[in-house]
């Protein structure tokens, strides 16, 4: 079974064949692989390293984990594998309501709300107005009175 870490607080730019390196220093068999950013293509600050020995990601965590890389002091612990559902759906699935977690789900309230509205004809002005619209009628109502 492949156990997976995390590795963090890893700089901005930093070359992969480095970190490589420094993880081989520790063992053999470990393979690394960083979390890019979608739009950019940089280094997202961590990644994961998959190896296959117990013993060895004891030795990685041991010895990495708090270690200077580039400025930074590397974060190296297990990673917990999250659960997945076949379905795609993850908040709520074929068990009527019950989540991941066994737990069971409450079910949200059905809130109907309206941000902005182009209905003709609606009673009263938006209160965000207010104030500037009663200033706007103290003006008209002073301009009809000096003619």
């Amino acid at each position: 079974m492949s156990i997976r870490l995390y590795i963090g607080n890893l700089p901005q730019t930093f070359e992969e064949q480095e970190l490589d390196a420094l993880l081989k220093s520790v063992g053999e068999g470990i393979r690394f692989k960083a979390v890019l950013d979608r739009e950019t293509g940089s280094c997202r600050g961590f990644g994961f390293a998959n190896l296959d020995d117990p013993k060895l990601a004891d030795a990685v965590i041991e010895q990495l984990n708090g270690k200077d890389f580039g400025g930074s002091a590397l974060r190296v612990e297990r990673s917990e594998r999250r659960e997945s559902n076949t379905g795609g759906n993850r908040r709520r699935n074929d068990s009527g309501g019950i989540g991941g977690n066994g737990q069971p789900q409450v079910a949200r309230k059905a809130v109907n709300k309206v941000v902005h509205s182009d209905a003709p004809g609606e009673a009263a002005p938006d209160p965000r107005w207010a104030g500037e619209l009663s200033k706007l009628k103290d003006l008209l109502a002073d301009q009809k009175t000096a003619v």
